[in-house]
């Protein structure tokens, strides 16, 4: 296939051209790079194939757009598939009018189109279906066009076998005129709008539940228009209900003011009124007909309640799992400790801190089990026993895992480093979130065999900070603790939408096909779970490969899976030096003629490359993104996109909640972003949250405009609740913060108490479900530490924060000192 300009592809069969113009103009792009991407997925290709390798097909669309395209496009395809059964099933039933197609054909949404098919859709036998086998249209009929007429007497002449008095043909009546109104596809259409933008979404405490609902108390009595409603709040309103603490109710208007809330309802009412031809002029049948209006809006609202809920759901869902995406995709680029022989300890009380050393290429080398805290307080022993792995296996790196007693561990490791001499050891906290779930796996089994359950973990915590994104691959991402809400949202979506960014980062990365395992395998494009195990059985039979070509002798790795993965599988010190970078084999006849016209090679390009005009590479198969995309990778082959890695600690003496003071200035790690703000953790084991409006000087629709996960930043504490095991953060240093005993947290928007202190906040805790600290990063130390995004520390800020308090060692003695001179750590 060429690399250069493309014939728009031929999908009538599988799309048409209003879906194309459609998707075109919500993306902001040409219908013809939409078609294209169109053709190309539908023929198998994979988002980052087309993103890195035909670019000139579609246009430069990057992996973004393809998958907005790609989500988009299920959408609108699905859309089409309800849009031609509901024509059939019209047509069917004789009723299909030419503006009756019209109608369909130009619904553009789900709700739209089934608002038109209601009248249409097949159901159980109605009243008004009753009323109309009876014979009393006419009547409902009579009374709208003349309500001159009385409706008792109108509705006597009705009375027959089946339909005993007055009464019961005037009931039948209304039941025919409330659902032809509430079938209108056009009211229901535009009352849905007028609902959402000004009705009330409400919630109340249920009776009984105030004291087992109290992290919902900010929803205790509440109440917000829909249309502003954000995402964690929906869902945080939902979860309150399901779980039987909250009753939840959409209302025309403000419940809170009775007399507002009667006026948008009879403005709703009017609207009715008018749609039926109804108004109250004294005359007979006026007062029958508009108290008809009124049972209609009844059903209407209880319908379009259930629509809206579902929109809200529906909106709040797509925010979540775009936030999850987002944070997931941060962790998984965080900078790598790349192949530095590491120290991993996964903290514990009782059962230990269990010990994995790994060596540069991932490998375990050395596995124990230490007693150093309570109950044990085997200290000295522990300290001895780390020394010695230490400088047996050159530990260059400690990984402490912040669960349960990391803190305590991280003592332990700060007094290692001093006690091993001459020893360049760095040590972090990583986040453990999913090392559990990893040890207990076949995976972990066929990767460790043989090894306890327990020490898995220090390995995994070990691996993660060597290289996060290869060693998160292997675990469930909705177990990483990135999420918001993440337990609420439908799984189908939410895996999709994960999947696609681990995807996506994989091979933005790429991977080495010689060392990669199984899990890393299976995330590059064109691969997947079989290809991934034939790749690293032949690699085990075979040796490491020599060259990308001789994956085609891979089992059922055939010429179209070559083309997708070829780019992104890497093959380091192979006979050909272009597979150790990202140029595809399909141009290195290309990259070889750029090498040759500046006369260099590729272990000496580097700056010679700044004077090549790539447009002279330019020809019929090679377009112009190919040609700068070879030439950037051939100055630096092989580079990593991820960021370079650096470190930072927590400050000393800050281990819990009631050692913070308001005024106090920390590091802290960045472990979660949600639409609302940002999760920090400072150190005690409860993350803290630092609301958008306290991130920066200037107004931000996004928190992750400001801070990023794995982020470390310079954070103030405004106010610590050890009872609700809440604390408020600012990014902001100057901000005042709460007197002891006051509080400086928010109430959210729409409840009463914000109402009176105009100001908004999240729901309780960090959108997570379990314990209260799930949401963690990768590491505390793969970012640079900045007070501001952006701005450096200032004196000022160095000096509010706690001075960092080393703990009071002196030269061992006894037992410690037996133990270290006998491991050659102490003379």
């Amino acid at each position: 296939m060429s690399l250069s300009t493309v014939e728009p592809v031929n999908v009538s069969g599988s799309i048409d051209e209003q879906v194309i113009a459609q998707l075109a103009a919500e993306l902001g792009v040409a219908p013809w790079q939409v078609r294209a991407a169109v053709g190309l997925l539908d023929g198998g290709a994979t988002v980052p194939f087309i993103a890195r390798y035909r670019k000139e097909a579609t246009g430069t669309l990057d992996d973004a757009q393809l998958r907005d395209l790609d989500e988009r496009l299920r959408y609108l395809r699905e859309l089409q598939d309800r849009r031609r059964a509901i024509l059939e099933a019209i047509a069917a039933q004789g009723k299909l009018t030419p503006e009756l197609r019209a109608a369909v054909v130009g619904a553009e949404t789900k709700s739209r189109l089934e608002d038109i098919y209601l009248p249409y859709r097949s159901k159980r036998r109605t009243k008004a279906q009753i009323a109309r086998e009876a014979g009393l249209e006419p009547l409902a009929d009579a009374l709208l066009a003349d309500p001159r007429r009385s409706p008792d007497a109108e509705a006597a002449r009705y009375v027959r076998e089946g339909i005993p008095d007055a009464a019961e043909a005037l009931a039948g009546a209304r039941a025919i005129l409330i659902e032809r109104v509430s079938q209108d596809a056009d009211l229901l259409t535009e009352q849905r709008e007028k609902l959402w933008r000004q009705g009330r979404m409400r919630s109340q405490v249920r009776p009984g539940k105030e004291a087992e609902g109290r992290k919902f108390t900010d929803y205790y009595d509440f109440s917000q228009s829909p249309s502003g409603m954000p995402s964690h709040r929906v869902l945080a309103l939902f979860r309150g209900e399901k779980e039987g603490m909250l009753e939840l109710a959409l209302t025309e208007g403000d419940p809170a003011d009775a007399d507002a809330l009667a006026a948008a309802r009879a403005r709703y009412e009017r609207s009715v009124a008018a749609r039926l031809g109804v108004a109250d002029r004294g005359r007979p049948a006026d007062a029958w007909l508009m108290t008809t209006v009124q049972l209609a809006w009844r059903r209407i609202l209880a319908k379009l309640a259930v629509d809206l809920r579902v929109r809200l759901f529906t909106e709040a869902e797509t925010e979540a799992v775009r936030v999850f995406a987002a944070n997931l995709r941060d962790v998984l680029l965080a900078a790598p400790a790349g192949n530095r022989t590491t120290l991993g300890l996964d903290p514990g009380l009782r059962t230990g801190v269990k010990v994995a050393v790994v060596d540069g290429t991932g490998k375990v080398v050395a596995t124990d089990t230490v007693y150093p805290h309570a109950p044990v307080r085997r200290w000295d022993d522990a300290l001895a026993t780390l020394a010695g792995l230490v400088k047996q296996h050159g530990v260059e790196l400690i990984a402490i895992g912040n669960g349960t007693a990391s803190r305590e561990t991280d003592k332990l490791a700060a007094e290692l480093i001093r006690l091993v001499p001459n020893a360049s050891v760095r040590k972090l906290v990583v986040s453990e979130a999913g090392a559990s779930v990893y040890s207990a796996s076949a995976l972990a089994s066929a990767e460790l065999p043989g090894m306890d359950v327990s020490l898995r973990g220090a390995v995994s915590i070990a691996r993660r900070l060597q290289d996060p994104l290869a060693e998160l691959v292997k675990i469930d991402p909705k177990s990483i603790g990135v999420g918001q809400y993440q337990h609420d949202v439908t799984p189908a979506k939410l895996e999709r939408s994960l999947d696609a960014v681990i995807e996506d980062c994989v091979n933005a990365v790429g991977v080495d096909v010689n060392t990669a395992s199984p899990s890393l395998l299976t995330r590059v494009a064109g691969v997947g779970p079989l290809l991934s195990e034939n790749i690293v059985a032949y690699r085990n039979a075979n040796g490491p490969f020599a060259r990308r070509q001789d994956l085609m002798k891979v089992p059922r790795l055939g010429a179209k899976a070559f083309e997708q993965c070829a780019g992104f599988l890497r093959v380091s010190g192979g006979k050909e030096p272009l597979d150790a970078t990202s140029v595809h084999p399909e141009s290195y006849p290309i990259a070889r003629k750029i090498l040759a016209a500046a006369g260099t090679t590729m272990s000496a390009s580097g700056a010679v490359l700044e004077g090549v005009d790539p447009a002279a590479f330019v020809d019929d198969q090679v377009g112009l993104p190919t040609v700068l995309d070879i030439i950037a990778e051939l100055r630096k082959p092989g580079r990593d996109p991820r960021p370079a890695f650096e470190t930072a600690s927590f400050s000393e003496g800050i281990e819990k909640i009631s050692d913070l003071r308001p005024g106090m200035i920390l590091d802290g790690v960045v472990t979660n972003v949600a639409a609302f703000g940002a999760f920090v953790d400072v150190g005690v084991h409860q993350d803290g949250l630092v609301h958008i409006s306290a991130m920066s000087h200037t107004f931000i629709s996004d928190p992750r405009e400001v801070v990023r996960s794995g982020q470390v930043v310079k954070v103030k504490v405004m106010e610590a609740d050890p009872e609700r095991k809440r604390i408020s953060l600012t990014l902001r240093l100057d901000d005042d913060a709460a007197e002891p005993g006051g509080r400086s947290g928010r109430p959210p928007q729409g409840s009463r108490k914000a109402e009176k202190a105009k100001s908004a906040s999240p729901t309780s805790g960090n959108g997570q479900s379990g314990s209260a600290k799930t949401g963690t990063s990768q590491s505390g130390a793969a970012r640079s530490n900045t007070s501001k995004p952006g701005e450096p520390r200032t004196k000022a800020q160095k000096a509010g924060a706690p001075k960092a308090s080393a703990p009071k060692t002196s030269a061992p003695t006894g037992a410690m000192a037996d133990a270290l001179r006998a491991a050659g750590l102490l003379k």
